[in-house]
């Protein structure tokens, strides 16, 4: 599994804060999905529901600033789908993950887009 690590701000205290998340599609060279395994009550996602505009390490790309968009579910669909043809390993992995620590189908996870400039 590839991560990302996302800084985003507490909606509530204004402070920083920081979580490892699965990388599950990079649709282009300054775009990243992640999936939101414990679904919209996540704190990082409520979060980001709050002011989407974040940071996120990647790669060779450190605390690169950047803006969260929530999937629609076709789009979360099509990013799953691609996910599991071309990672079947990765996805059986974080399938397993997310369906034993909250009895949720991955494919019923939110999925949020990450994007900055290059």
């Amino acid at each position: 599994m590839d991560g990302s690590l996302l800084e985003h701000t507490g909606r509530r205290s204004g402070r920083p804060r920081y979580v490892v998340l699965e990388t599950v599609a990079r649709p282009g060279r300054t775009r990243a999905v992640i999936a939101s395994g414990f679904g919209a009550q996540a704190q990082w996602f409520r979060n980001l529901a709050a002011d989407p505009h974040c940071y996120v390490s990647i790669a060779a790309r450190h605390r690169v600033p950047a803006v969260a968009r929530v999937l629609s579910s076709g789009e979360s669909a099509a990013v799953l789908d691609d996910y599991r043809r071309t990672r079947p390993r990765a996805y059986r992995n974080l399938s397993r993950i997310i369906e034993e620590a909250t009895s949720t189908a991955i494919g019923r996870v939110p999925m949020v887009e990450l994007s900055w400039d290059s």
